[in-house]
């Protein structure tokens, strides 16, 4: 009966002079985990507030829609409390329509400077990877240069 071959040790010694440094590696997942949870964060905040803005433009809603829903003794002043509702709620529909627009605005703001943060830090890493890697091609060289 024919034995396979244990190639374990061959692929261990072949993995071993191929060395790999993965603090480059380490660092981008860092980098992006940082980022990732600054955005979470941005994210997070917004979400609170417009549902803060939510809870309050619904809560001011019933209470006007109670107010109009009222038994009246003229019935002019049912038109007059449709007329005050629907104005009511105009006015406060383009109050939080603009608190809704802020909370946006900041958003993207502040998005965009984690963003431009992030390849800021990103060029400068990678400038630091590519000269660690001249400076190792460049001593390899020398070195086989000098062993010949």
């Amino acid at each position: 009966m024919a034995k396979t071959q244990d190639f374990t040790a061959t692929l261990k010694d072949m993995m071993g002079a191929f060395p790999v440094d993965t603090t480059a590696l380490e660092g981008a997942f860092n980098t992006t985990a940082t980022l990732n949870e600054k955005l979470s964060g941005v994210a997070l905040e917004a979400a609170e507030k417009s549902a803060e803005i939510s809870n309050k433009w619904t809560k001011e809603t019933l209470a006007k829609l109670s107010d109009m829903s009222k038994a009246k003794s003229d019935p002019a002043d049912y038109a007059k409390a449709a007329t005050d509702y629907a104005s009511a709620s105009a006015e406060v529909a383009a109050e939080n329509l603009a608190a809704f627009a802020e909370i946006a605005k900041k958003v993207q703001s502040e998005t965009v400077e984690l963003l431009m943060a992030a390849g800021k830090n990103a060029a400068e890493d990678a400038t630091a990877v590519v000269k660690k890697a001249t400076n190792d091609v460049s001593t390899a060289a020398k070195k086989a240069a000098g062993a010949k």
